[in-house]
C-alpha cells in the first residue's frame, strides 16, 4: 500500500487515506486521544491490505484545561477564517464546492487545525514526512500550487465544472462547517 517514500500507490490506498483523514478531522483533537491505524496483513509484501481505524473518544469533560480552552478558541477563530477564505476563493476563481457538503466541511476543519498547529493552512488531504517543513515550504499550503496554477484541488474543496463531484454551491456557512464536523469547530 505504501512505498518507501510513504506515498499512496493505489486507488484503494487513496480511499483509505481519505477515510483516515475524515475520521481524524471529524473526531477532532478535543475528543480523540488515540488514533491507531494498523494493517491487518500478516505479510510485509507490497500487496494491498485492509486498514483498521480505531478512534478512542473522550466523553469526560472534567479534565478540560486552560490550554484545551485556548486551543478550542483558536480552532473556532481559525475555522471561521478558513470558511471565509474558502467562500472568497470560490467566488474569485469561479469554482464550486463538492456536492457532498461534508467534504468541504471536513477539509476546512483540517485546514484550520493546521493553521493553529503549524501556523499555515497546510493541505490536510496529503501525507507528509515533516508537516512543519512542508508548511514552511508553502507548496501545499492552501491554495496549493496545483490549485493556483491548474485549478486542481486534491481535497475536492475547489471544484471546476468538469469535475464529476461538483455541486451547485459557492458558499458554505461557518455553522454548517461546525454542524457537519459533529459540532466541533
Amino acid at each position: 500500500m505504501w512505498n518507501n517514500r510513504s506515498t499512496v500507490s493505489s486507488p484503494l490506498g487513496m480511499l483509505m487515506v481519505y477515510v483516515v483523514m475524515m475520521v481524524t478531522v471529524a473526531v477532532g483533537p478535543m475528543a480523540c486521544y488515540g488514533f491507531v491505524v494498523r494493517s491487518t496483513a500478516k505479510s510485509t509484501k507490497r500487496k494491498p491490505t485492509p486498514l483498521v481505524v480505531v478512534a478512542a473518544a473522550n466523553t469526560n469533560n472534567d479534565n478540560v484545561t486552560d490550554q484545551d480552552q485556548q486551543h478550542e478558541i483558536a480552532m473556532e477563530k481559525a475555522t471561521k477564517a478558513m470558511t471565509a477564505f474558502t467562500n472568497k476563493y470560490l467566488a474569485n476563481t469561479g469554482t464550486k464546492l463538492c456536492m457532498d457538503p461534508s467534504v468541504p466541511a471536513v477539509v476546512i476543519k483540517g485546514l484550520a487545525e493546521h493553521k493553529v498547529n503549524l501556523g499555515a493552512p497546510l493541505c490536510p488531504c496529503r501525507f507528509y514526512e515533516d508537516k512543519q517543513a512542508e508548511a514552511k515550504d508553502g507548496y501545499w499550503n492552501c491554495p496549493c500550487v496545483p490549485m493556483r496554477e491548474r485549478h486542481e484541488c486534491h481535497c475536492m474543496l475547489f471544484l471546476t465544472e468538469e469535475n464529476d463531484f461538483v455541486g451547485e454551491s459557492q458558499q458554505i456557512a461557518f455553522d454548517e462547517v461546525v454542524k457537519l464536523n459533529n459540532g466541533v469547530a
